[in-house]
């Protein structure tokens, strides 16, 4: 049976409590919900792969408090000591040297010499976790391959009654799963894109280059080639609409019609979601993962989505839309 509580501080310090025992806790981030585990415990960390179907070769980000607490993880250069300083906390996660010294689990790392790292930014979970006073390893909160889920409901809908407490407050804001860069080599490479951009790192650090390589062992979570997929098929930069699709929309549907007659206008709530009608990318972002689920159910044969610009947050929209158009 699962738990679902809001958010304050009873409910923060008995969330905690479970962590520190070595449960699963659900809590609210910026970007989604994670499924939380104390990242100092094997056992623990093992439950998360259980819930969500994990392969144990992806690993999971380390959610810890600030900086301070960190740096007892990983190794910063100057490069991570300036990016933390500017977008921490904030959807950004570091990939730096794993200090051997520091506990995290083998599970967590995938047995990598490298770990990946963020401060959150959203105050439940700073509050969570200056309370426990742990790193905890938190993937979203969903089965393994699914959409992300940005609400309470979403994971209930996914993880049902494997996970036994869910922190709720409310919406996630940023609604993609934060950015990730590694700085392990002299060439900063994002491995997955999110809400803070190549543009948004050049005046720290200078130029980033993407690395969008599909890896059988990934160095960085979202990297799976098959990812953020509905059980639908997904069809991307469609113009039109085959009979039986729903519509994942941008921008104006205007001009878009209906295979065989009809315009997209007519289609009702249940089969057409509007990321955004005005072209904003990043209220899109917000309201992609909830937007796929949305549409992801009978009597809809597949998702058409219109074309997103890959631009600023745009690329990562795009990169996840890719993943979830191979199916799971």
């Amino acid at each position: 049976m699962t738990i679902l509580k809001t958010i304050n501080d009873e409910t923060i310090a008995e969330a905690a409590e479970r962590l520190s025992a070595g449960e699963l806790v659900c809590f609210p981030t910026e970007t989604v919900y994670g499924l939380g585990a104390n990242a100092l415990s094997g056992q623990a960390v093992a439950k998360i792969f259980e819930a969500k179907n994990r392969p144990s070769f992806n690993p999971l980000i380390v959610h810890v408090a600030d900086k301070k607490q960190a740096e007892k993880y990983a190794v910063f250069n100057d490069a991570a000591q300036a990016l933390a300083g500017q977008f921490w906390p904030g959807p950004l996660t570091l990939i730096l040297p794993r200090n051997p010294q520091g506990g995290i689990s083998d599970l967590v790392t995938a047995g990598l010499d490298t770990v990946a790292i963020r401060v959150p930014a959203h105050p439940g979970a700073l509050k969570l976790l200056k309370k426990c006073g742990l790193p905890v390893a938190a993937p979203s909160a969903n089965a393994s391959g699914e959409p992300s889920a940005t609400t309470p409901q979403h994971v209930i809908e996914s993880l049902k009654d494997r996970v036994p407490f869910i922190l709720a407050g409310g919406a996630c804001t940023v609604g993609l799963e934060s950015t990730v860069l590694d700085l392990t080599s002299d060439t900063p490479f994002i491995l997955r894109p999110g809400a803070i951009t190549p543009e948004d790192f050049a005046p720290v650090i200078g130029n980033v280059a993407y690395d969008f390589g599909d890896h059988d062992r990934p160095r960085s979570p979202g990297q799976l080639i098959k990812h953020y997929a509905p059980s639908l098929p997904v069809r991307l930069n469609a113009v039109d609409i085959a009979p039986g699709e729903a519509l994942l929309s941008f921008g104006s549907v205007a001009f878009m019609g209906i295979r065989g007659g009809g315009s997209a206008k007519s289609l009702p709530d249940t089969q057409h979601i509007s990321l955004s009608e005005t072209g904003d990318l990043y209220e899109a972002a917000a309201r992609l993962f909830a937007g796929l689920r949305h549409l992801d159910c009978a009597p809809h044969t597949g998702i058409a989505v219109m074309n997103i610009p890959d631009k600023g947050v745009g690329v990562a929209i795009n990169d996840r839309l890719k993943r979830a158009a191979q199916g799971r």
